[in-house]
């Protein structure tokens, strides 16, 4: 688009060319060319274009111009076509472009001619004008145009924005360009959702510049915006103006969450990704895609969903935050989890938003943290009994049965202060592993030792090893200590015996007895082998810290004996020697518990720094005692742990192998110092700590949790708990052990425990490790808070359910969720009365910290009222069972309604159904209650149809449901899906009733009707209603071709019912191996197209087949080939049978044909179907062809006479004859006729032999009961004759007789002729009049024109009924010109019943389109009789006669030609000469020759025929010359005229004598007009008084009395006096019918002769004779016949009525004139004195051109105009 601003208009007075107005908006669509073109204007001059064979530039444009000043281009014209230019130039209009150029140029081809033009501006303003050039080819125009710079712009007209997501933006670009001379500043303005950037400018000339939009909308809209740009000089206000359409539509994003390693499409919408079991430490990734099935790219952010819940650190991990994903794409996203605390679910739930979605995706994040499971092989290790000085070792296995790695350490100093050590002392087990320990027991001192040593377990509870030994000296042998020693003991222990029990005191009183480990156990302990109630935890605790633990002190489980301190730190500075001065000391003192004396003896070690003094004691009962370990480091600068123990015994214990043992027990202190000197360094420590922040589940419980704390340095590293920073929190924190040495590359495993409280910090708070005894430091955070117990209720603990239908069920989900760190259990109790109203499932579970769990609630109410329930939620830690319990309640409030299920139509027509398919229907039900209702349907099924019997028991169900039970929610309406398949054809009523379900599904209520169905099943029909004959048969009535066609028999077998064998093949399918197919159908029709002789045209039918139905119907013609299945050339047999032979011979030759053959008609649509006959081989053709129809096969014999051209034939329509029935009281009989049609080419004459009607008169006692009127005759070729009979019946029975009709010459035929007599006048009066088989059935659909009809009749047959002798009758009917183009001339054919039968008008022509109204007028005769006839209407072209005379004219004139004109050829100067022949070729008699003469003359020239020699004389012609001598010959003929085609017009009726039309019908007798009967030819009627005028003289008395009565109803004075006499009382006065005019009360007979008659009749019969029985019926006359005379005035009143009548259905026929339209009354103006007299002054004048008109139109034929005005 360009946009530009103009200068200045131009004066008018200075511009006389009219310029182009400069104020025109750019938009307008009607621009000027320079404005569409301004991106060009520029290059016009420089782009040349060709044109008729000349280069030239279109254009020229003047741009940079002055005001005074000259500018001149050149127009450069050149030749480039092959031949010379010629070229007449016509210079430019105006002044201001001026030429020196000739009138005419020339250019020679190749040349150029160059034309200056000058240009010469006088005001600054745009000039236009042009140059023309006229050539050979045609005249071109060049532009001549001078433009002023102004400021233009190019922008597109529309710019299409990428489509975009809701609350996302998308941009494009496009350019602006000035494509002006000056600079140009612009200034855009738009409003949202679009944006232009930059938004101003200031472009020079040409210069280009990018324009982005940007597209932000805010809803899915499709957005169309103006953005204007305002340009022009900066500063100016008044700027031009362009526009761009800004067009972006916008949809809402949506993004899926998918699992890309699953296809299953239920599991992809589950929005949870479980991680499953993994080990603590690991870390697992598990993919997530972000799918994004929109047509928008879509922007996402993933992030942690917010919750209540204050969590520490997350255990999970997405790499992806935020993105965008495009239309139709992918993102694929890690989700990493790694679990922190060992037997905990992490549950955590990440939210997918989508920037403009309308929703957000959950996505539920879950895993299980597993830790190690470790085991020893043995859990006590018997060294037995050794030697002082000696080892033994014994190895266990560490068994690791958890697939995540565990880490051990043994609490047991082995490094010689111990005498039990184990190898290695720590480290780790595999996953699924087991590693082999050694222990070694290595005593200094001859006595039992016992240990309880402990294997710490990470993020696991200790297991403890019992180490157990004996050494014995050469001086001292103490007891060997055994395992069951400590069993016993334990048991001892805690069961508080006496200690000095012996072995055999247990076993003598029976309290005991040995497992089968050979080990002694207490009567009823077996299966409880360990009776301490400690936890792993709290032993190991107590061993480490004995009575210091305020914890572990009880009175059930406390120590024989403790240590205190259990550790000892010696942190002092040391000197710069080691001197005694640097040894240390400090003090631990044993307490004694027990009532015996104790032994305590400590493990000494030569090599170690720390020593214990008094290294042995002993200790009385309940006494304390002090030792002192002394520091006395061995080397300067260097770190020191060590574990010192001390074994107690009972000094006084009895050393005998019976007594019960008490084994000795141990204790430890652990010990640490340095020997570090003041100022130097100490070492470095590298270490770490795992984890860094331990957290203490928010349960206020004593729990545990335990650390790694790892020497990752090559030198040793001590450690020590440093209480000072935080000493209050610090206290409540209990580590063990609180300080040790660590060798290089080993690690520690520190346990702690505490109970957390509730105004611990959240955050938690550190302890802090001393490493090294340096300032260097290791903080451990714990994380000890107690958190109340906390669950969250959807909806604000309140639950609603929807009004609910009594006795049914509705379901709810409700969200709870755990908003603490403690996993918890729950439990709702509902109230036991509403126990029956509502449940919940699950009802009791396990919520882990920040899980929530979908709960579904059920409904049930029991009566219509509204419940308040409140169920109760009770949930505690899983930790504590049964302990620190909380509540909450839930509010669940509902409302009981009575359901109630609607249909919204009670009566569902379905249609029309086929019999056999399916049809899919929606019933639509309605829930017009507040609460959903689930219900059942059922269905009952009744045939209307009275004449069908059936058993509803066994009667297949037509109507079936795709689902018997639904439920519908409250105001809504489901559309209940059925399938209708019915089985036979009938009307089907079908009742749907419901029944209510309650919430078990079971029917709680008795059915009731819902709604009814109903349809009917139809089969698909077709039925003949019309038919047409071509050909040689086009000469016979329509009721003939019908008979011919057994077209009655054909549509009932189309109407018939299938069977259900039909409808399992209601395909066309082939079946035959013959090729003559068998034939299954049920139904056989013949087709008979008559008789004709050889050569003749071929015999057309043309059946109108018409769908009555309400469904298409697919129809076919199989030939028996169609039927006959396609085989192997070495399958076929060459025997055919006769039968095959001659359908042979008719599918070769194509004897019959059918077109089209199959087809498909829709309701109410109709098809011709045209069946031809060729006669070309004599004899009788037989071909049967079947008739596929839905389920239906018919058979068609179709069948053919081709006959010599000179045999007679006789054909009959049918071998059968009904007559009309006749009642036996009918003295006059009416007359009946029977058609004989002569079908061969020569006359021929017929005898009816009468030997069996005297035989039949004689059987019914000589009564003439059928008579022959004209027994013999002659008929026509290809005429037809009438038989006339009389059938009288004398019994009330149905006669039978077989009448032979023989033909001169020829064979004779036996035709049946039955009749019916009956006794009941009225039995035949109820009944509409049929001549029985004489006429065809009328249909009673519109019918339509045949293919290639030209003229249409409005009716085809009429039917006058029963109508009294000697009377008139009328009926209109139409003649329509279907021609668009051409006339068509018309003539009716009345020579055959021209007595009783008048049409006018007779002939004329109709114009293309036009209509004519015909009148029939039916005059009966005096005798009453069965009329059929047939009135035929030729019809001829106009195009048709205008070539016939156009021929006939050449004919003419080359026969003058050839009469004048000759030419000799013949070289033997024979001549020959052609005549001009009338018809056929005659052969000319030979005339006798005349005497010799001296010169012999030329023989006489005579024609024979064709194949013949001409003469003697002439020479053998060859085959050429022959043929073209025929083709001569046939030039030559004279020009037949065209054939009309032929229109049938059918007349029944049904004339009976006044008195038995009087006593039939009474009320019908006025309808007619008694007319005298018309008399042959040569016969004078007698005249009346008052005779009728006829001719010309009538026709005017009738128009000049329409005129008067026109003029009369005209005058205003006349309508005036009416109106005067209206309110007046009208007496009539009933004049006295006239002498002479006949009534039907005179052509009646007296009352007197029909009583008489009776008898008279009675007495003919007996007395009459065989031989006058026909002759009286032929002389049989009227006897009371009058003389019939007629008013002249009633046949002038019937004529004007009768014309203005047929002038009515004139205008409605064209659609001047609408019979069903509504009356209207029209007010006149009122009538001043001037208007009458302009009236009757104009009056007199139209009367005279009416009657002029009126003349004119009686002469042409035509209906007489209407004689009063139409209003």
């Amino acid at each position: 688009m360009l946009a530009e601003a103009r200068g200045p208009e131009p004066s008018p007075s200075r511009a006389p060319w009219n310029p182009s107005t400069p104020a025109q908006d750019s938009k307008d669509s009607q621009i000027h060319p320079r404005q569409r073109g301004g991106k060009n204007r520029g290059k016009a001059s420089s782009q040349r274009s060709c044109l008729f064979g000349l280069e030239l530039n279109p254009e020229l444009v003047w741009e940079d111009w002055e005001l005074g000043r000259e500018f001149t281009k050149t127009l450069v014209l050149k030749n480039i076509h092959s031949k010379l230019q010629k070229l007449h130039v016509r210079p430019p209009v105006s002044k201001f472009f001026a030429t020196i150029t000739p009138q005419i140029v020339v250019l020679s081809p190749g040349t150029s001619f160059s034309m200056p033009i000058c240009f010469r501006p006088l005001q600054r303003c745009e000039y236009e004008d042009c140059i023309e050039f006229d050539g050979k080819d045609g005249s071109f125009q060049v532009c001549l145009r001078a433009i002023i710079p102004c400021h233009a712009l190019e922008v597109p007209d529309s710019v299409l924005l990428p489509i975009c997501a809701v609350q996302n933006s998308s941009k494009t670009k496009f350019l602006l360009k000035n494509v002006s001379k000056l600079q140009t500043h612009f200034q855009w303005k738009c409003t949202a959702p679009f944006q232009l950037s930059p938004e101003q400018g200031l472009l020079k000339p040409s210069q280009e510049c990018p324009i982005t939009a940007i597209f932000r909308p805010q809803e899915a809209l499709v957005y169309q915006k103006q953005a204007s740009c305002k340009f022009g000089d900066e500063g100016d206000e008044a700027k031009s103006c362009c526009k761009v359409l800004l067009q972006g539509l916008a949809k809402y994003p949506f993004i899926q969450l998918r699992d890309p390693g699953t296809t299953d499409e239920k599991e992809q919408c589950g929005p949870e990704l479980h991680f499953g079991s993994l080990p603590i430490g690991q870390s697992l990734q598990k993919p997530i895609e972000v799918f994004n099935p929109s047509p928008v790219t879509a922007s996402f952010s993933l992030s942690r969903s917010s919750s209540e819940i204050h969590l520490l650190d997350s255990e999970f991990s997405c790499d992806v935050t935020e993105g965008k994903v495009a239309a139709g794409g992918s993102l694929r996203a890690l989700v990493t989890y790694t679990p922190a605390e060992v037997d905990t679910v992490s549950v955590e739930y990440l939210s997918l938003k989508c920037s403009g979605a309308l929703n957000e995706t959950p996505l539920k994040l879950i895993g299980n943290c597993v830790g190690p499971n470790v085991s020893l092989t043995s859990s006590v290790l018997d060294f037995g009994c050794v030697e002082e000085g000696g080892a033994v070792v014994q190895t266990v296995e560490l068994v690791n049965s958890a697939p995540v790695e565990a880490f051990y350490q043994w609490d047991l100093d082995c490094a010689g202060n111990s005498v039990f050590s184990i190898q290695p002392a720590s480290g780790t087990v595999c996953p699924h592993s087991r590693i082999t320990l050694q222990a070694v027991y290595k005593p200094t001192q001859p006595l039992p030792h016992h240990r309880r040593v402990t294997c710490i377990i990470l993020h696991r509870d200790p297991i403890f090893l019992d180490l157990i030994g004996t050494c014995h000296s050469e001086l001292r042998q103490p007891v060997t200590l055994k395992p069951e020693h400590l069993v016993l003991y334990k048991l001892c222990w805690y069961r508080r015996l006496n200690p000095q029990d012996t072995l055999t005191a247990v076993q003598q009183q029976n309290k005991g007895s040995f497992d089968r480990e050979g080990m002694l156990w207490p009567e009823g302990e077996q299966s409880d082998h360990a009776q301490d109630k400690r936890t792993p935890m709290e032993e190991y605790y107590e061993s480490c810290l004995g009575c210091m633990d305020p914890l572990s002190w009880s009175s059930l489980s406390s120590p024989p004996i403790s240590v205190e301190p259990s550790e000892l730190q010696f942190n002092q500075v040391v000197a710069s020697s080691l001197s005694t001065t640097s040894t240390s000391s400090q003090p631990v003192s044993i307490t004694n518990y027990t009532t015996g004396k104790l032994r305590l003896v400590w493990t000494a070690t030569p090599e170690s720094p720390f020593t214990v003094s008094p290294s042995s004691c002993d200790l009385a009962p309940l006494k304390s005692t002090s030792f002192r370990v002394t520091y006395d480091p061995k080397q300067l600068n260097t770190l020191h742990g060590v574990q010192l123990e001390c074994f107690a015994y009972y000094k006084d214990s009895p050393q005998v192998e019976g007594c019960l043992l008490c084994p000795p027990w141990c204790v430890t202190v652990r010990v640490i110092g340095h020997s570090f000197q003041q100022g130097k360094e100490h070492f470095m420590p590298r270490c770490s700590l795992q984890p860094s922040r331990v957290v203490f589940p928010a349960l206020g419980v004593l729990s545990y949790r335990t650390a790694l704390f790892r020497n990752c340095g090559d030198l040793p590293l001590s450690f020590r708990l440093d209480h000072s920073s935080t000493p209050a929190l610090a206290e409540s924190v209990s580590v063990v052990p609180s300080c040790g040495l660590i060798q290089p590359g080993k690690h520690q495993i520190l346990t702690l425990r505490t109970t957390p409280s509730e105004d611990g910090p959240k955050q938690g708070f550190s302890l802090h490790l001393q490493l090294n005894a340096a300032k260097d430091t290791k903080k451990l955070t714990v994380v000890s808070v107690v958190e109340k117990l906390c669950i969250s209720l959807e909806g604000d603990n309140r639950l609603h359910f929807q009004p609910t239908a009594v006795g049914s069920r509705t379901r709810r989900s409700h969200h709870i969720r755990n908003l603490c760190r403690v996993p918890l259990r729950f439990q709702w109790s509902i109230p036991e009365p509403d126990q029956e109203l509502i449940c919940v499932e699950p009802d009791a579970g396990e919520l882990h910290p920040n899980e929530s769990s979908v709960q579904i609630w059920s409904f049930s109410p029991l009566c219509e009222k509204s419940y308040t329930l409140t169920p109760t939620l009770s949930f505690w830690p899983i930790q504590t069972p049964g302990c620190n319990e909380s509540q909450l309640t839930l509010e669940v409030v509902g409302l009981g309604s009575k359901g109630l299920i609607e249909a919204e139509k009670t009566v569902v027509d379905v249609g029309d159904i086929l019999v056999g398919s399916c049809q899919v229907i929606q019933v639509p039900l309605v829930n017009n209650s507040p609460c959903p209702v689930s219900f059942c349907l059922s269905v009952q099924q009744m045939l209307l149809d009275e004449d069908l019997t059936y058993d509803p028991g066994t009667e297949p169900k037509a109507l079936r449901f795709d689902c018997e039970r639904e439920t519908i929610v409250s105001h809504s309406k489901v559309l209940l899906r059925s399938t209708v398949r019915p089985h036979r054809r009938a009307q089907y009523l079908w009742t749907i009733s419901c029944q209510m379900l309650n919430s078990s599904g079971i029917v709680c209520s008795p059915p009731r009707a819902v709604c009814e169905v109903r349809a009917k099943s139809v089969f698909p029909t077709l039925r003949v209603i019309d038919v047409c004959g071509g050909g040689s048969v086009g000469r016979l009535s329509k009721v003939h071709l019908w008979k011919l066609f057994s077209l009655d028999s054909l549509n009932e077998h189309m109407r018939s019912n299938t069977s259900p064998a039909g409808l399992a093949y209601r395909t066309t399918t082939r079946n035959s191996l013959s090729s003559s197919p068998s034939v299954f159908a049920k139904a056989t029709l013949d087709c008979n197209f008559s008789a004709n002789p050889m050569n003749s045209k071929s015999s057309v039918f043309v059946l109108m087949f018409h769908n009555p139905g309400s469904i298409p119907v697919d129809w076919a013609f199989l030939f028996p080939a169609d039927q006959k299945l396609e085989m192997e050339y070495w399958a076929e047999t060459a025997q055919f049978s006769s039968t095959e032979l001659s359908q042979m011979k008719v599918e070769d030759n194509h004897l019959f044909v059918i077109s089209p053959r199959s087809g498909t008609l829709l309701p109410g649509q109709q098809r011709a179907v045209q069946f031809t006959y060729s006669h070309d081989f004599v004899g009788t053709d037989r071909f049967p062809v079947t008739l596929k129809l839905y389920g239906r096969e018919i058979l068609l014999n179709l069948e053919g006479l081709t006959l010599e051209k000179d045999t007679p034939c006789l054909h009959f329509a049918s071998r059968q004859h009904v007559f009309t029935s006749v009642s036996i009281e009918d003295c006059t009989p009416p007359k009946q006729v029977y058609e004989l049609n002569n079908c061969g080419a020569v006359p021929l004459r017929y005898e009816v032999d009468v030997t069996a009607l005297a035989q039949l008169q004689v059987d019914n006692f000589n009564h003439p009961v059928l008579v022959c009127l004209n027994p013999e005759g002659e008929v026509l070729p290809g005429k037809t004759a009438m038989l006339e009979w009389i059938f009288s019946p004398l019994e009330a029975k149905v006669y039978h007789m077989d009448v032979s009709i023989s033909v001169q010459g020829g064979d004779s035929t036996l035709v049946r002729f039955e009749g019916c007599g009956f006794d009941s006048p009225t039995l035949a009066s109820t009944k509409p009049f049929k001549c029985s088989d004489t006429e065809a059935s009328e249909p009673c659909v519109k019918r339509g024109p045949f293919p290639g009809q030209v003229v249409f009749l409005s009716e085809d047959s009429v039917s006058l009924g029963s109508i009294p002798v000697c009377s008139r009758s009328s009926r209109i009917f139409f003649l329509t010109n279907l021609s668009h183009t051409d006339s068509v001339h018309y003539k009716w054919d009345e020579q055959s019943c021209q007595q009783v039968v008048q049409i006018r008008p007779e002939k004329g022509v109709l114009c293309p389109e036009e209509s004519a109204l015909c009148v029939l007028t039916f005059t009966s005769t005096d005798y009453p009789t069965c009329y059929q006839l047939d009135v035929t209407c030729q019809m001829i072209q106009e195009n048709a006669l205008t070539q016939h005379r156009d021929a006939l004219q050449s004919w003419e004139e080359e026969k003058e030609r050839r009469q004048n004109d000759f030419t000799l050829t013949d070289k033997n100067l024979t001549e020959k000469q052609g005549v001009l022949m009338e018809e056929e070729p005659v052969s000319v008699p030979v005339e006798q020759r005349p005497p010799l003469r001296k010169y012999k003359t030329l023989p006489p020239i005579f024609f024979r025929s064709c194949c013949e020699t001409v003469g003697s004389i002439c020479t053998k012609m060859t085959k050429a010359e022959r043929g073209a001598q025929r083709e001569t010959a046939k030039s030559l003929r004279r020009p037949e005229p065209p054939q009309p085609a032929l229109l049938h017009l059918g007349l029944t009726a049904h004339s009976r004598r006044p008195v038995e039309y009087l006593a039939r019908l009474p009320e019908q007798h006025r309808r007619f007009q008694a007319v005298r009967p018309r008399q042959p030819e040569g016969t004078s009627c007698p005249a009346g008084p008052l005779s009728t005028t006829h001719g010309l003289e009538r026709d005017l008395t009738m128009h000049v009395l329409t005129s008067l009565l026109r003029d009369i109803l005209e005058d205003p004075a006349f309508i005036f006096s009416l109106n005067a006499l209206s309110p007046r009382p009208i007496i009539y006065q009933l004049l006295p019918p006239a002498p002479d005019s006949p009534t039907f009360s005179q052509l009646a007979p007296d009352p007197q002769i029909l009583s008489g008659g009776t008898g008279q009749q009675k007495e003919q019969r007996d007395t009459a004779d065989s031989e006058g029985a026909a002759g009286r019926w032929r002389d049989n006359s009227p006897t009371q016949s009058t003389v019939l005379a007629e008013h002249a005035p009633a046949d002038l009143s019937e004529d004007v009525l009768l014309n203005t009548l047929q002038n009515l259905m004139m205008e409605a026929v064209r659609g001047e004139l609408i019979l069903t339209a509504h009356p209207r009354a029209v007010t006149l103006p009122p009538v001043c004195t001037r208007s009458r007299k302009m009236s009757k002054a104009m009056a007199r004048s139209e009367k005279t051109e009416r009657m002029k008109r009126n003349l004119q139109g009686h002469k042409s034929q035509r209906p007489a105009n209407i004689p009063f005005p139409l209003r």
